[in-house]
């Protein structure tokens, strides 16, 4: 098999690999697709980029296929980076994605949630997001060491496949909540099976230095790529009104930017220069390359930013001051440096800071009822385990199905999946109250602790658990242990009964840690 140039050069500390951003658009013979693979060609040529990255329906609206746009590239020479998001595609069909890149030599991945879908054929289409990241990269993983499973006559093995996969992670959060959040799915991503990290839009340096030092002293040994959008005034407007869910541009940076529009080449030079600087910054902070995208961009511009960049790099501590976009009031996991505009190493005291989301009173009396129901051992659990027993098969099943729905319906707008999740989201119901149906942290797209979908209407259902969870002194627990997907055999089924009788997710976790696996 032919030698991944990516992999290798994001693995070798000698190199600084650059990835550029290619966005093939609506259409099959449009202009969009045909200046996507002519830019690939000029990339391929020109031998400064390492990859093209190809998106993935952004912004939630139907474009080109980014694996089919990965395979065209493939073939001019230069190895793609396909954004494979999960907003689209059930859990089949992600696999059947994988054959596909697989046998077509796409080996490279970056892993993510995707845009909630906007608008498609007559109307907006059926959000999917069957799979979260986190399980896409186990799926993954489980393909690179050969996927088993059963099969008519026993076990089915296949070949290995062999690729190269990374998630993202934004440092640029508003709230505690929310940037603890990021922070304790990546390390869910990395046990996942993630072997190398993106970061999300930003233009604040002490939170490109933040992520570094929270890599380094969570013993997270993998490369790290820091992200340089080329931003044009109408892209920084979108982005400071959240119009571009996780991206952040502050006003400082949006007023800046509109003045450089009065400059005679109409802040092109600027916008070129400050990405430079980024590339100079990041590559003297020790990250281990950078991911450069901006929409209409031509290659020469690319290679003038890592020209300049490169040239500038020697003096990259005197950059930093080109870059203060905090964002007011904003949290940070690291202490203020003053001596170097950067964050010490000691983290920032949360304890005593004030919960991003209200309590609630219902999770008290959540609490109470599960140690009362469901923890081995106490009286209540016996009696349901062996009430489940009878009941399960029979007539009565029906019955004691419908008055724990109605019971779950009222309190936690349960939609029956039969497979409960609660009890892993301070019992808040990601089925019902996260649009993506995240069952292992919030996605990168929440702003201000709001949820993506629905801002300045509901909060993020993460950061109300979290607020739930750190009123305890629990918020760790949302890093601990990898939630499954849903398992959709036992959907509008009891999952009081799944539960008891052994059938669910959170039994199964039960039983492998009370066996000591």
């Amino acid at each position: 098999m032919q030698a991944n140039r990516f992999k290798e050069a994001l693995l070798n500390p000698s190199v600084f690999p650059v990835t550029w951003e290619l966005v093939p658009g609506r259409g099959a013979r449009e202009v969009a697709q045909e200046k996507a693979i002519a830019l690939a060609g000029q990339a391929a040529r020109g031998e400064k980029i390492q990859a093209l990255t190809v998106t993935d329906n952004p912004g939630g609206t139907p474009a080109m296929s980014a694996d089919f746009m990965g395979c065209e590239i493939l073939k001019l020479g230069i190895e793609p980076l396909v954004h494979f998001t999960c907003k689209d595609k059930n859990r089949n069909q992600i696999e059947s994605q994988l054959y596909a890149l697989d046998r077509a030599g796409g080996r490279n991945l970056l892993v993510m949630s995707g845009d909630y879908p906007v608008s498609g054929y007559q109307g907006r289409p059926a959000p999917v997001f069957d799979l979260d990241p986190i399980h896409t990269l186990q799926l993954i993983s489980d393909m690179n060491r050969g996927l088993e499973y059963p099969g008519v006559k026993g076990k089915v093995r296949h070949q290995p496949s062999d690729f190269f996969t990374g998630a993202v992670v934004s440092p640029f959060k508003a709230t505690e909540a929310e940037q603890m959040l990021q922070y304790y799915k990546l390390k869910k991503k990395i046990d996942a099976g993630a072997q190398f990290i993106v970061t999300q839009l930003g233009y604040d340096v002490r939170k490109f230095h933040e992520i570094l030092l929270f890599m380094k002293q969570s013993g997270f040994n993998l490369p790290l790529m820091g992200n340089i959008y080329i931003l044009p005034y109408g892209a920084a407007k979108m982005m400071n009104r959240n119009e571009l869910p996780g991206s952040v541009v502050t006003d400082k940076l949006l007023a800046e930017i509109d003045r450089e529009r009065n400059d005679p080449d109409k802040g092109e030079g600027a916008r070129i220069l400050r990405a430079a600087r980024m590339y100079a910054i990041m590559k003297g902070m020790g990250f281990s390359g950078v991911h450069i995208g901006g929409h209409n961009i031509k290659y020469e511009q690319v290679e003038e930013i890592i020209r300049q960049g490169e040239g500038l790099t020697s003096q990259w501590t005197d950059l930093i001051r080109h870059f203060d976009y905090p964002i007011t009031d904003g949290f940070y996991y690291f202490e203020y440096d003053p001596n170097t505009g950067l964050n010490r190493e000691k983290p920032t005291q949360r304890k005593s800071r004030p919960l991003d989301a209200k309590g609630e009173c219902c999770y008290g009396f959540s609490r109470l009822f599960h140690k009362l129901m469901f923890e081995p051992g106490k009286k209540l659990y016996g009696v349901m385990k062996g009430l489940s027993g009878k009941v399960a098969g029979t007539k009565m099943e029906g019955i004691f199905h419908k008055l724990e729905h109605l019971t779950k319906v009222m309190l936690f707008d349960c939609k029956d999946c039969g497979d409960c999740a609660l009890i892993d989201v301070a019992y808040l119901c990601p089925m019902s109250q996260c649009p993506k149906n995240q069952r292992n942290g919030a996605c990168g797209g929440s702003f201000e602790g709001w949820c993506e979908v629905y801002p300045g209407k509901k909060q993020c259902v993460y950061v109300r658990a979290y607020a739930r969870l750190k009123k305890h002194g629990e918020e760790a627990r949302l890093e601990k242990g990898i939630v499954p997907p849903c398992n959709w055999d036992l959907y509008q089924t009891s999952s009081w009964i799944n539960f008891y009788l052994g059938k669910d997710h959170t039994s199964k976790r039960q039983d492998n840690s009370s066996s000591g696996n």
